[in-house]
C-alpha cells in the first residue's frame, strides 16, 4: 500500500511554496482580467513567511504540521487569499489529525476536508468559478484512483483533473469573489485560483 508520509508531505508543501513564489508574477497576471491584479503576491506573500518558519513548523504528525502552515498562510497571505488557503490547511490538518502517514484515499478525503473548510468560508460551489473548480476535481480523481497506484500516480491524476477544471473556468461567469463584479467580462479567461492550483500540482508532480 503506498502511502504519503509526514516527511512526505512536508516536502510536498515546501515543493508548493516554491512554485507559489515562482509564479508570483504570472498568478497576478491571471488576476488581473477579471480581479485586482494582486492574487500572485498575496499567496506568494504568506509561503514566502512560510519557509521563513519552516524550521519552528511541527515535524510531529501529518496533522500538527498542517496546522501550523495554515495558521501562517492565514495570517499572511494577502486579502481574500488568507482566510481561504488557511482554512484550506487547517481544515487538512484538522482530517489528518495525529496520523504519520495517508493512504491515496486518505488523502483524496483530506482533500475533501480542504474543500469544505473553503466552502465553509466562502460558501462557493463548483461551477462559481473559483479555485474550487480544480480542487474539487482533483479531490475526487484521488479518490477514485485505482487502490494500486503509488500515492504519486494517483496525484498526478488528481493534477490532470485540476487542470481540466481550471480550463472550464473559461465558460464560465463569476459567481463569487471579485471577479463577479465585471460579470461576462470574466468569460474566455480562466479563474486565477482554480489555474494556479494547476500549475502548481502539476509542477508538484514534475519535482
Amino acid at each position: 500500500m503506498s502511502v504519503i508520509t509526514t516527511e512526505g508531505m512536508m516536502k510536498a508543501i515546501n515543493n508548493m511554496a516554491d512554485i507559489i513564489i515562482e509564479n508570483e508574477v504570472y498568478f497576478c497576471e491571471l488576476d488581473s482580467v477579471a480581479g485586482d491584479g494582486d492574487f500572485g503576491m498575496s499567496v506568494s506573500k504568506g509561503f514566502k513567511q512560510l519557509k521563513e518558519e519552516w524550521d519552528d513548523l511541527s515535524q510531529e504528525t501529518i496533522g500538527s504540521f498542517l496546522k501550523d502552515a495554515g495558521m501562517i498562510i492565514t495570517e499572511y497571505c494577502g486579502g481574500a487569499s488568507g482566510p481561504i488557503w488557511g482554512s484550506a490547511f487547517r481544515a487538512m490538518g484538522k482530517y489528518a489529525k495525529d496520523k504519520d502517514s495517508l493512504t491515496v484515499k486518505e488523502l483524496g478525503e483530506m482533500l475533501d476536508a480542504a474543500v469544505a473548510g473553503i466552502q465553509k468560508r466562502g460558501k462557493a460551489q463548483l461551477g462559481d468559478k473559483t479555485l474550487l473548480d480544480a480542487l474539487i476535481p482533483t479531490a475526487e480523481a484521488v479518490k477514485s484512483a485505482d487502490e494500486t497506484l503509488s500515492v504519486r500516480e494517483a496525484f498526478t491524476e488528481g493534477a490532470k483533473a485540476a487542470r481540466l477544471g481550471a480550463e472550464k473556468t473559461k465558460t464560465m461567469v463569476a459567481s463569487k469573489g471579485r471577479a463577479s463584479y465585471v460579470g461576462e467580462r470574466s468569460l474566455e479567461h480562466p479563474d486565477a485560483g482554480a489555474m494556479a492550483l494547476g500549475v502548481i500540482f502539476t509542477e508538484m508532480m514534475n519535482r
